[in-house]
């Protein structure tokens, strides 16, 4: 009978200070063999079995895992062959690449993936989108193991990712509403996703190379310039409507506190008037954004902060997909064309703030955006700038004895 097993130092040559290795163990009968994981670490920090006390420990672990899996798939293919155990090729078929290759081309890549994604330190909504770009990735059948990895196949799951219809309500079905097909920005996002699993894959030594690194510019981002956001008089006219369903009356609300303090939907549910700062006659509000932890700083205006009280401090529980079918009614209700979704009030904000002049880096502490650049495509939608500088130069038209004056 044939036993694997991670063992740490066995030769206890290496004393409390010094790294000693961590080696997969193969036994067969009373002989046993050992094949070297390039992994070394100090005895504090190998506890129960598991690398601890360390800043890559999650990394270093994997790296072990995946190499007694490699060992297991090598001696479970002699078993299954009822082929005598040679160590030596054993250790050629883990360690080098065209063995790897030939034990990974049987191997489930999505199965993989989706193991990953229940580790990955991030946060639900980042993992869900992993899932859903994974998901989409073994319906299109393109890719579903290591040997499938091909620049080919990848532009073969790019062909069926435009084939993806957006979701319509029933009532648009009902409607007949044209079918839509979700925008280039949005296939970017299962790529972007895709490739970030495959560098990962890389890291651990999956594969020799992630084609998605060969392929730039191949997968266009899509048009990000077309960011919709409500002017000051279609807010009103949200925040102004009468109604009396309970249901439209809180998304309302939600949205409303969206569009006053311009934090994104997550955020908004996540926000609560006991973690905030007196300031003054004021409010402050500071967190880290739910998605991806980056802080941003907020005055609690006074019509964010009536909605906020007027549910006890905390916005009602609603669904995301339930806030964004009712916003739907409410722009039918209130003759907005524009599509309403609760993203739609964090844009209302940002450019709410930046036409009344507030400074696109204050802004960007507001919205809790890890670079300028991300706030800046707000301002691009903006032409108030330049007609303010139309209007300085027309002024000074109107009365050019006053500009000489001021040089005397």
């Amino acid at each position: 009978m044939i036993k694997t097993a991670i063992i740490y130092n066995h030769r206890g040559r290496f004393g409390k200070d010094s790294a000693g290795p961590i080696e997969v163990r193969v036994t067969e009968g009373r002989r046993a063999y050992y094949i070297n994981t390039g992994v070394c670490v100090r005895p504090r920090e190998w506890k129960f079995g598991l690398i601890v006390n360390r800043s890559d420990c999650d990394e270093l672990n994997d790296r072990v895992g995946i190499m007694l899996k490699r060992v297991d798939e090598v001696v479970n293919e002699y078993l299954d062959n009822e082929q005598e155990l040679d160590i030596d090729e054993v250790r050629r078929l883990v360690k080098s690449p065209d063995g790897r290759r030939r034990l990974k081309d049987a191997e489930d890549m999505t199965g993989w993936m989706a193991n990953q994604i229940s580790i990955l330190d991030v946060a639900l909504g980042t993992r869900n989108h992993y899932k859903v770009s994974v998901a989409a990735l073994v319906e299109s059948g393109a890719m579903r193991r290591w040997k499938d990895l091909t620049i080919e196949n990848i532009h073969k799951f790019d062909a069926y990712l435009h084939t993806i219809k957006k979701h319509q309500t029933d009532a648009e079905v009902k409607a007949n509403k044209p079918v839509e097909y979700i925008s280039q920005a949005t296939v970017r996002n299962y790529h972007k996703d895709i490739k970030a699993l495959l560098a990962r894959a890389l890291k651990f030594g999956m594969i020799t190379a992630n084609p998605y690194d060969r392929m730039k510019g191949e997968i266009k981002r899509g048009d990000k310039e077309t960011v919709e956001f409500l002017t000051d008089a279609e807010r009103d006219r949200i925040e102004g409507l009468t109604i009396n369903d309970s249901m439209l009356a809180t998304v309302r609300d939600v949205f409303v506190f969206q569009c006053y303090t311009g934090m994104a939907y997550s955020d908004a549910m996540a926000f609560s008037l006991d973690k905030c700062q007196q300031d003054g006659d004021s409010m402050t509000y500071s967190a880290p954004r739910v998605k991806t932890g980056v802080w941003f700083y907020i005055r609690v205006l006074p019509k964010a902060l009536a909605i906020a009280q007027k549910y006890g401090g905390r916005l009602p529980r609603v669904a995301d997909q339930t806030c964004n079918a009712n916003l739907k009614t409410i722009a039918n209700v209130t003759g907005i064309t524009k599509k309403l979704t609760t993203h739609v009030g964090r844009h209302t904000f940002a450019t709410w703030m930046l036409r009344n002049g507030v400074p696109i880096e204050h802004v960007s502490k507001m919205l809790g955006h890890r670079k300028i650049t991300q706030t800046q495509r707000y301002a691009k939608l903006l032409p108030m700038d330049v007609y303010g500088q139309f209007d300085k130069v027309m002024t000074a038209m109107e009365s050019p004895g006053k500009k000489r004056r001021k040089k005397q």
